[in-house]
């Protein structure tokens, strides 16, 4: 096991970006629609992330919601996302694509890591839908992409342990497998000492205020706007880095 505790941040808007830096957070990946499970963010907000902090910035590349497959209109999407993304000096992007069969869509994947070099790939948790996990991995190996963002094909990272620290013996440093999904600062040694993973995923987020007045309110759902709580990015940090010290 390593030395080094990496901590990435799910944010949901620039400020929470600017807040995981703060916090002393390795990496963040840049999403929009957190009720969609994450969507790409805007020029706007890539840009202001870029420009007021200078944290690893990983933008999700997802053109919507739903599925992980995409037609060709839609990769042509994807395409000019990354290359706005390169544009605005981002170090990396995070995408998932699967076949209807749910299986690694190579093809695809491949041309994305064409296309986003010299920046990294992030493969995301369109993963845990794959239904065989093994064979998953070695497809990504083969695609190019730098890490597989994982739960262990569980709701929450703590149920697929047993899978996350299979991944990492398989994977055998070819490729970097990033546990995530409902990691705390309450649960990280447990994960740490299941799977021995270097690098970990949260998004330790909290509902932002609303103070303002909204005149006639009951007439459309606004949702909720989410912001990185800074002091459980710190905990989490804390705990992080202890228990790497204790059990390397």
């Amino acid at each position: 096991m390593a030395e080094k505790f990496i901590l990435e941040v799910c944010a949901y808007n620039f400020q929470s970006c600017i807040v995981a830096e703060k916090a002393g957070a390795h990496r963040v990946e840049l999403c929009d629609n957190h009720h969609e499970s994450g969507t790409t963010p805007s020029y706007g907000s890539i840009r202001q992330a870029r420009e007021k902090t200078t944290i690893a910035l990983y933008p999700i590349i997802r053109p919507r919601a739903g599925n992980f497959f995409y037609n060709q209109e839609e990769m042509e999407v994807i395409r000019k996302d990354i290359d706005i993304c390169k544009e605005l000096g981002c170090d990396g992007v995070s995408v998932g694509v699967l076949q209807h069969n749910a299986e690694i869509d190579k093809e695809h994947l491949k041309r994305i890591v064409e296309w986003a070099h010299p920046m990294k790939v992030t493969f995301h948790r369109a993963f845990d839908f794959t239904p065989d996990p093994i064979k998953a991995l070695e497809d990504i190996i083969e695609c190019g992409c730098e890490r597989i963002l994982t739960s262990g094909q569980e709701t929450v990272a703590v149920d697929g342990l047993d899978t996350i620290a299979k991944l990492i013996k398989v994977a055998a440093d070819r490729i970097i497998i990033m546990p995530g999904a409902g990691i705390r600062a309450s649960n990280i040694e447990r994960v740490i000492r299941k799977t021995g993973a270097t690098e970990y995923h949260t998004s330790a987020r909290q509902k932002m205020s609303n103070n303002g007045v909204l005149r006639r309110a009951e007439l459309m759902y606004l949702g909720h706007a989410y912001l990185t709580d800074e002091s459980e990015v710190k905990d989490i940090l804390t705990v992080g880095n202890k228990t790497m010290r204790r059990y390397v």
